[in-house]
């Protein structure tokens, strides 16, 4: 039996999906590989490249994995749950975008988190 904790909605993992991205330069690197992702795909249905699109997984998770492998040195969540990640991808990008991570990060090092 998989003593792995189970997430029934997004919004409890969100914080555990935070604390695997405590080191700000692994936040960087997702975020820098969600904005190539978002540009490929903008760019490829423009302009009909659609060689782009294949280019979309191989940025999106390369930066991604950099960051967990060789900075925070745990394992990507991606691995356990692949939606609930992805969807925290867009999610820490756009709290990042609005200034807004470092007050939801200082919340969540403040709670427990619970599955």
């Amino acid at each position: 039996m998989s003593t792995e904790k189970k997430y029934k909605s997004f919004k409890a993992f969100y914080p555990y999906y935070l604390k695997e991205h405590a080191d700000y330069k692994n936040r960087r690197l997702h975020f820098i590989g969600t904005l190539l992702l978002i540009s490929f795909l903008i760019e490829g249905i423009i302009t009909g490249k659609w060689i782009l699109f294949a280019l979309i997984p191989f940025t999106g998770y390369g930066f991604a994995w950099v960051g967990h492998f060789f900075i925070e040195k745990n394992r990507p969540a991606t691995f356990t749950y692949p939606f609930y990640s992805l969807a925290g991808d867009f999610v820490m990008f756009w709290d990042i975008l609005t200034g807004q991570i470092n007050k939801k990060i200082s919340v969540i090092h403040d709670q427990p988190h619970e599955p």
